[in-house]
């Protein structure tokens, strides 16, 4: 799996950086067919006060994307909040494929 991770506003240091390729190897154990993922972290100023930290995660697999965003005071908190969502997204995926029956065609 191909991981990009994007900064908008700020450089991010490398420990923040291996921590989140740490975390998203980790969604091989949810879905194998993943190609590739982007991390965006972003610093949404408002005026010349910061206002939140945003991470916002895209999944690509074979014919389906996926896509979270959260904001919060940290970047660790808000990619963690994203990627807890995206595992749950890949879980849903993965059950509702194989909810449908045999013949069918599928999402």
């Amino acid at each position: 799996m191909n991981v990009q991770i994007r900064t908008v506003h700020f450089d991010a240091d490398s420990r923040l950086t291996e921590r989140i390729k740490q975390k998203m190897e980790k969604l091989r154990t949810f879905h194998d067919k993943i190609v590739d993922a982007e991390v965006y972290l972003i610093l949404d100023n408002i005026g010349h006060t910061i206002k939140d930290k945003v991470a916002e995660i895209k999944i690509h697999i074979p014919r389906h994307s996926f896509f979270v965003k959260h904001q919060s005071k940290t970047f660790e908190e808000s990619f963690d909040f994203a990627f807890d969502s995206m595992v749950n997204q890949i879980k849903r995926h993965k059950e509702r494929r194989q909810a449908v029956p045999v013949g069918l065609p599928q999402e």
